[in-house]
């Protein structure tokens, strides 16, 4: 009797079968659900940028320089998504929105429902806003390692994993909490012990004699002193 066991990695289902005459490995591929997430201006400088499959640094800024193309030539009248992206495959589609100066794109399989990933995009957005207060560019800049954080309390490997803000922003105030308790630990110096056979050999203040400094006069040299009037 054939005994299936079943391990789920981040991009394969690896299954096991035991059976009488041995085991026998079977992997199956799972497609990512969310490829990519991509924030950027209006200018198409990137802000954060997250993959969640393999890509070389060369072909990361050609999907992102496709997808600024792809976006910016949208009227704000139209939907937010695009289907069918020829330089990603016809597998995946695009949703993003819009905000003042930046754009907050999704990279997801065909699979993926729109207006799920569009509420997910609103989810992102507020938690940045509630978490730096009133977000904008310059916070991202600046603090794009915890704008990261709160994306990884939200999408894990490409799969949506949290999406109650309460919840995200209480796991970002615990990450705060222990950046500010690692740089309060302050290292203690501990200086090398002097051995009691050398403390009496060591001269103290008291023993140090200044050098006397002889001072000599020419007595062809005479000083006159004019009355100050």
């Amino acid at each position: 009797m054939n005994c299936p066991f079943l391990c789920y990695t981040e991009t394969l289902y690896i299954v096991v079968v035991i059976s009488c005459g041995g085991s026998h490995n079977l992997t199956v591929p799972v497609s990512t659900m969310i490829q990519s997430v991509l924030v950027f201006n209006n200018y198409g400088k990137p802000r954060l940028m997250k993959f969640y499959t393999d890509h070389s640094e060369a072909r990361q800024q050609q999907i992102l320089s496709d997808v600024f193309k792809a976006v910016s030539q949208k009227n704000n009248e139209n939907c937010n998504f695009i289907e069918k992206c020829t330089f990603l495959g016809d597998d995946f589609k695009i949703m993003y929105r819009h905000f003042t100066t930046l754009y907050f794109v999704f990279c997801c399989d065909t699979a993926e429902s729109e207006l799920a990933i569009l509420d997910l995009i609103q989810v992102f957005v507020e938690a940045l806003d509630k978490c730096f207060k009133n977000v904008c560019e310059l916070d991202l800049i600046f603090n794009v390692d915890r704008a990261h954080y709160v994306l990884n309390e939200i999408v894990m490997g490409g799969v949506v994993q949290e999406t109650n803000i309460t919840e995200i922003l209480a796991r970002f105030e615990e990450q705060k909490q222990a950046e500010l308790q690692e740089t309060r630990i302050t290292p203690v110096i501990t200086m090398p012990s002097i051995p009691a056979s050398l403390v009496n050999r060591l001269p103290s203040f008291k023993d140090f004699k200044m050098p006397e400094i002889a001072y000599t006069t020419n007595p062809a040299v005479t000083y006159e002193f004019q009355p100050y009037n």
